[in-house]
This record gives structure tokens, sequence and C-alpha cells, in this order.
């Protein structure tokens, strides 16, 4: 997934995988999103957004949410309403997180290339920004699949690059929001 579009306002991110082979532990895969506020945009998240919670004021929901891949068309879903974020809030990074329990609670180390069928649909309306899958990130197990940039003149941008991660997922919340190289 590649490209930047500029002037969006309400933007659906959807992900979606096939389950795990039967007698296998599910696969688990969430979307999360980091709020960067002007002072660092590049450190320490304002707030989070992932299962269980949304966005203080409301502009960032997880619409849907699967702990396993089953069901038809997109098993998350989160909406990102940009228009409506506080201006001091300057940069949001959406990512994809593994979760993974492994045996007896140990930290597992599910890779992408270990879940079929997965999918990744950004757009806003009818309109399909960025769509791909995580076959170039296969031992990653964690990625960062959007960054939603402020500019000068209070639009956003999206550049829908993606980057692969190697970390657990609170690992991974602490680095998301470094600046890409």
């Amino acid at each position: 997934m590649t490209g930047v579009r500029k002037g969006l306002a309400k933007v659906e991110i959807s992900l979606r995988w096939d389950p795990s082979p039967a007698g296998t532990p599910p696969h688990d895969l969430d979307l999360v999103a980091g709020v960067f506020g002007a002072g660092d945009p590049y450190g320490q998240s304002v707030y989070l957004v992932h299962f269980g919670s949304r966005a203080p004021d409301g502009t960032i929901t997880l619409d849907r949410d699967s702990r396993n891949g089953q069901g038809f068309g997109w098993d998350e879903v989160m909406t990102l309403e940009l228009d409506r974020l506080a201006p001091e809030l300057v940069r949001v990074v959406v990512g994809v997180v593994i979760q993974d329990p492994g045996p007896a609670g140990t930290p597992g180390r599910t890779v992408f290339s270990a879940v079929a069928g997965t999918g990744l649909r950004i757009r806003e309306g009818h309109t399909d920004l960025a769509t791909g899958d995580f076959a170039g990130l296969a031992g990653a197990t964690a990625a960062t699949v959007a960054e939603f940039l402020r500019d000068g003149e209070g639009g956003w941008t999206l550049d829908a690059r993606t980057h692969g991660f190697d970390a657990d997922p609170q690992e991974y919340t602490r680095l998301m929001g470094a600046a890409r190289g």
C-alpha cells in the first residue's frame, strides 16, 4: 500500500483474516490507533484507541472487533473522524498487532506469515484510498499501516506505507509513533 491523499475528513480502516486451522489457537489481530500532539508528534502518544476503548472525544472508534477472524467480510473496522480532532492533535498512526497468549499464558510469537487471508482497506466514503495485505511483512508480529498528518492549513494527509515490527503489543504501542525512515 502506498500513496498520499490530502483533505481527508472521515476515514474507515478495515482488517480481515481467515480463522486459524481447526485444533489450533485462534489468531487475534487488533487495530490500534495512536494519537500524537503538536508538542511531541513522534514521541509519546496522547492516547491510544484499541479494542475496549475509544477516543475520549469520540472521534476514533473501533466499530467491529473479532477475536478469531470468523465471519464474513471485514473482521475489525475502525472509524477516524479526522476533521473533528482537536487542533493540537497533529498525527494519528494506525497499526495492527497480533495478540497471541502463547502456551500457558507465555508471550507467543505468531507472525503475519502464519495468518492466512489477511487484508486491509482504508477508505473514505465509498472511495478506497489504499488496499493490501501483510505478505510483505511475513516475519513481523505488528505493523504500522497508516499515518495521518495534519498539514499547516489544518487538512489531513495519508501515508499508507506499511512498516513491520517484531514486538509484543505493549512494546509496539510505545514504538509505533517513532519517525519512519
